[in-house]
């Protein structure tokens, strides 16, 4: 490893600024690479001190300073500083620079793709662009002009409202942005370049019209429609549930194909990864469609958290992003399936977020270190902040956390704050003392909820206890008791809910917050089948000694739909497990058991095809390999092979049935096609490993008859899982077809990156010289790359290592161009901690090659330093 040891950030470091700007004042002269920049900040000292400005500054070409009008030469830099003396309490900074937005392969501050220029600022990127201060908690009003060649960029966009704009000689023209609300740096946007621009309007609750405008590559305006409509049903959807109303008079996407994260919020011009806007039914896929939905909803909704109040510092950053995914997602239920949307919220949870938990990199979702700011977008941070948010929604109910919202706009609105200001709120607006709970803000882990009972019949009564535990982590070794809501029922030996209390409540909530707590409930007949974290109303592990049928009873039985779900999925996953040293007719015997504990659900008639298809569906070797401490790779992969092969084998008539049953229709992305589609393709999956005589040709017919990507893509899916010859043959006419689509093309990539076959290391060196791909672009380096890493269990964790030398070698090659992504793609080696102790070795070893890299950013030294011994 480097003996360079970067700078460890600190939340408990944390000093107001030193000064503060309040209005910023942008020029633009846009060239491949010497863009010059103007900035002038009016600049205002903070507080009685009288210790220089420092502005952080990365990459930049100084030309000159200026305080009031004067050039001032008493300044230094530094790599990533200018620090200026000066005794003005108030003053005008003018800063001139150039960069170069043609070489910025990191895809952070300006940069240029594809013809066009754009920004990504979050978090630290706008000192690629100019000395700022860079920093969430210094807010200012901007003007910004922008002049470029009219020709080539004849769409010239920032923050805020359009002002003006004009013509210049040689063919150059400028437009002029006025932003009339404060924000940061980080929200700071520009984009110039030749679109297809898609318009719209909506008119609030309050009756002002908002200009809608979608900005898309050339020739892709028909694939912006679904998203425009998203975005209407987000604006509406926040006026009816939380009562706010957008505040400017523009609203502006553009979707950009060179873009590290899914989108971003920025301030009246959000700016989108093309995969999270472009979609058609010939391109994408109904989870495509849902995404879209979904991420376009997520950052309208950042407008006011995140936007109108924002972060104090980036320790603080689940303050936004764990909010707003709560909101998206709740967005995300009323407008599909609420259980298939909260089965994928969970997955996230079990698959990832847990083992993030378990890992080197553990942190609470308001972390207390960093030495890199990127990697401090995690699934902790987003997606267990939302948990946390779920569960203030639980505990105050919707009324009361609506009145805590509405408290915490009118005190912050415009602010940069902490999440304990968050919290705060919620307290005050409901009366409630929230200072236990506020211990899942900094605390790191995941609690194990232990649950034992038991039953006099002679008194007729029952008892049952929660315990939480909670284990050291990696980066805490002590820890405290939780405020946990558990949301549960009993089932009588009939699956009739039992009646709790006095009034007719069949479902209770209780509030764990002692380390262990009891519930007496009198008058029961006999010992009942508890149903166990109804929604999963906590991120916790749960621990019940259920035996197998009390499983299928809670599957067949339980009022709340996830607990069905859980239950099937705890079959399912128990059985892969319990294979492990059996003899082939004691997996046999095992294998037969479980599958028929699901004959009920695959012939019910009284459950809907979204919950069957899930209930239906095999934990996901993912979710499988997080379940244990210590995993046999091979034999974990071969028996959940050997259990779905038995499902599709036992019920193959049934599947037949499920495929068969749907009339074909055209394509629309409506609630009952959605679930049509996933339970016909489903069942092609499993008639694909059953074994059935005309399986091939039932490919074949679907393939070339599909008005649709979803369908399309199922059949790729189910030959490559059934391990056809047909699937080279599809995948060569899907590529022929679709050659010159890139976004398309990373379905394509991926599955060949998922594929299962013993030269696939050449394969994808192969694809590496596809005419699509390129190593600068994210997302083809997510597909490819990304997939095999995190997904192609056989080639990854090939016992030889070289899967571990491959990434390793293709990371090496990814810290000079976009350290960002290579350090996301790094995750799967640094788990090294679960696998063998042969794998374990090949593993570190892999992982001290890229950290003596030469050079080697802060992304990577980070994660990789934390991860090795």
């Amino acid at each position: 490893m480097s003996t360079i040891i970067p700078e460890i950030k600190k939340r408990s470091d944390y000093q107001q600024p030193d000064f503060l700007i309040n209005h910023v004042d942008l020029e633009f002269t846009l060239a491949e690479t010497s863009t010059k920049v103007i900035c002038v900040s009016q600049v205002t000292r903070n507080g009685l001190h009288n210790r220089p400005l420092i502005l952080d500054g990365e990459g930049i070409e100084l030309l000159s300073v200026h305080i009031n009008g004067i050039e001032v030469s008493n300044y230094q830099q530094t790599e990533n500083s200018l620090t200026i003396d000066t005794d003005s309490n108030e003053f005008e900074l003018r800063i001139v620079n150039i960069i170069n937005p043609k070489d910025n392969s990191s895809l952070e501050g300006l940069y240029l793709s594809a013809g066009a220029y754009c920004t990504q600022c979050e978090a630290e990127g706008f000192r690629k662009i100019t000395y700022f201060l860079d920093r969430p908690d210094v807010l200012a009003k901007y003007d910004v002009t922008i002049i470029a060649d009219k020709k080539n960029f004849p769409f010239l966009l920032s923050n805020g409202n359009k002002v003006d704009s004009g013509e210049l000689p040689d063919s150059m023209h400028w437009v002029k942005w006025s932003d009339p609300f404060n924000k940061p740096c980080y929200l700071f946007a520009l984009v110039a370049g030749d679109f297809d621009l898609l318009e719209d309007q909506f008119v609030t609750q309050s009756g002002r019209t908002i200009a809608l405008e979608l900005f898309v590559d050339k020739g892709m305006l028909s694939r912006g429609q679904h998203a425009l409509d998203s975005l209407k049903k987000a604006m509406r959807w926040d006026e009816t549930e939380f009562g706010l109303e957008y505040d400017l008079d523009i609203y502006m996407i553009v979707a950009v194909d060179f873009f590290n994260m899914g989108a971003m919020e920025n301030k009246g011009l959000n700016v989108f990864n093309s995969k999270f806007v472009l979609a058609d039914a010939q391109t994408a896929t109904d989870e495509d469609y849902f995404n879209i939905e979904a991420v376009i909803a997520h950052e309208y909704f950042h407008n006011w958290t995140g936007n109108r109040v924002t972060c104090r510092d980036w320790f603080q950053l689940s303050l936004k992003e764990g909010l707003t995914v709560f909101r998206d997602q709740q967005f995300s239920a009323d407008m599909s399936s609420p259980i298939v949307n909260r089965i994928q919220n969970v997955r996230i949870i079990r698959e990832r977020q847990f083992a993030e938990d378990a890992s080197t990199m553990s942190h609470p979702i308001r972390p207390d270190e960093v030495i890199e700011m990127n990697n401090f977008y995690t699934v902790t941070v987003y997606d267990k902040g939302a948990e946390v948010i779920r569960m203030l929604f639980t505990l105050l109910g919707k009324t009361g956390f609506l009145a805590g919202i509405k408290l915490y706009f009118k005190r912050f609105d415009g602010q940069a704050v902490t999440c304990d200001d968050f919290v705060q709120a919620m307290q005050d607006a409901n009366d409630k003392d929230l200072s236990q709970f506020r211990r899942w803000y900094s605390q790191s882990g995941t609690p194990k909820v232990v649950v034992t009972d038991s039953y006099d019949p002679s008194a007729k009564t029952y008892q049952i206890t929660f315990e939480q535990q909670h284990s050291a982590t990696f980066d805490q070794n002590e820890k405290q008791d939780l405020v946990i809501p558990i949301q549960f029922s009993l089932l009588n030996d009939k699956l009739e809910l039992i009646k709790l209390g006095d009034a007719k409540q069949q479902q209770k909530m209780l509030e764990l917050h002692d380390s262990k707590q009891s519930l007496e409930f009198k008058n029961i007949d006999s010992k009942p089948i508890p149903s166990l974290l109804h929604g999963f109303s906590a991120p916790v592990k749960l621990d019940y000694p259920y035996s197998q049928q009390q499983l299928g009873n809670v599957m067949l039985g339980s009022p709340d739909e996830f607990a069905r779900w859980d239950a099937g999925q705890k079959l399912f996953s128990d059985c892969i497990h319990d294979l492990a040293g059996k003899t082939q007719q004691q997996q046999k015997d095992s294998i037969n058991q479980t599958v028929a504990m699901f004959e009920p659900i695959i012939e019910a008639t009284d459950i809907s095809l979204a919950l069957k298809a899930e209930i239906l569906t095999l934990p996901s070797f993912e979710t499988l390999f997080q379940q244990m401490d210590t995993v046999d790779i091979d034999g974990l992969n071969q028996s959940r092979k050997l259990l779905f092969k038995a499902l599709a084998q036992k019920f193959q008539n049934n599947w037949l049935t499920q495929y068969s049953k749907f009339e074909k229709q055209p394509y629309a992305y409506q609630a009952n096609q959605v679930e049509q589609r996933k339970m016909r393709n489903l069942a092609l999956k499993y008639l694909t490993l059953s074994g059935q005589h005309d399986v091939e040709q039932l490919l074949i017919e679907q393939f070339n008859g599909a008005d649709n990507m979803t369908d399309s893509l199922a059949v790729l899916g189910a030959a490559q899982l059934g391990d056809l010859d047909l699937f080279e043959k599809l995948m060569l006419l899907f590529e022929q077809k679709w050659h010159n689509d890139p976004l398309v093309l990373d379905k394509w990539f991926a599955l060949h990156a998922n594929t299962e076959r013993p030269d696939i290391l050449a394969r994808i060196s192969m694809l590496m010289g596809h005419s699509q791909f390129t190593i600068n672009n994210p997302n083809r380096v997510r597909a490819l790359i990304g997939t095999f890493s995190f997904f192609n269990v056989s080639g990854f964790h090939n016992i030889d290592g070289s899967g571990y030398k491959f990434v390793a070698d293709y990371l090496i090659k990814l810290n000079e161009v976009n350290p960002q992504i290579a350090a996301r793609i790094i995750t799967p080696l640094i788990q090294w901690q679960k696998v063998d102790k042969v794998r374990q070795q090949l593993m570190q070893h892999q992982l001290m090659r890229i950290g003596d890299t030469k050079g080697l950013s802060n992304d990577l030294f980070e994660k990789i330093s934390k991860s090795l011994p």
